[in-house]
């Protein structure tokens, strides 16, 4: 059975207050500009009035995505539309073998083909193969996440034809207060400096969030 990572979030506010939550965006080689998206938004009552809490919950499986869109991603607007993932290995360190690669087609339909081990992949990430198209559309690749009961596209860049890129995610998550609808791109740089990190790479699996009456973030519980 898979691992989840969960946030558990109180609102200590007086006032109603909605959150998001987004993922560090991984390390890409190439030295594409990186995007983000949000991967969950909800709204959450005073916890001393209402007693509510909100659990956000993601896979620790890695997954490779690709996505089909009408235009460069622009921050507040969709990143894309049709979309394909599939579950994948991280290269490891030292060599060995994993499933790490997958290879994408755009035509007759989207996808990605089932992962298998490809030499050269930098260690800690997967690959993703694109093969010949021509904008527009264009398509976005990266690490998607299973959020809360349904895959998102989290991190991404512009893919270029008859290339690759590795992808080394980032096992960092963030709690805002704000409204991105999930799959809408935002900007981490902004967001992130007013949010609550949830650092899940020392092997926690549970971390308890509070924003305070004061608009203030206090990790309560880590487990």
């Amino acid at each position: 059975m898979s691992t989840l990572l969960t946030i558990n979030v109180k609102n200590m506010e007086p006032a109603t207050q909605g959150f998001f939550f987004f993922q560090e965006p991984a390390t890409y080689t190439g030295g594409a500009t990186v995007y983000s998206n949000s991967l969950f938004a909800e709204n959450l009552a005073n916890y001393g009035s209402s007693g509510s809490i909100l659990t956000f919950q993601v896979d620790l499986q890695y997954y490779a995505g690709i996505q089909e869109a009408h235009s460069a991603p622009a921050v507040g607007q969709s990143s894309g539309y049709s979309s394909a993932s599939r579950a994948i290995d991280l290269a490891p360190a030292g060599g060995g073998s994993a499933n790490d690669s997958t290879t994408a087609t755009v035509s007759p339909a989207l996808g990605l083909s089932t992962p298998t081990n490809e030499a050269g992949v930098q260690s800690g990430a997967f690959r993703i193969n694109t093969p010949s198209f021509s904008s527009p559309p264009f398509y976005n690749v990266g690490s998607a996440v299973s959020a809360n009961g349904g895959i998102v596209l989290s991190n991404f860049v512009q893919a270029n034809p008859q290339s690759h890129v590795d992808c080394e995610p980032i096992l960092k998550y963030y709690v805002a207060t704000g409204t991105y609808t999930p799959g809408t791109v935002m900007d981490f740089t902004a967001a992130s400096k007013t949010s609550a990190l949830c650092d899940f790479t020392g092997g926690y699996t549970v971390i308890d969030v509070e924003l305070a009456a004061n608009g203030d973030w206090n990790i309560t519980s880590r487990t």
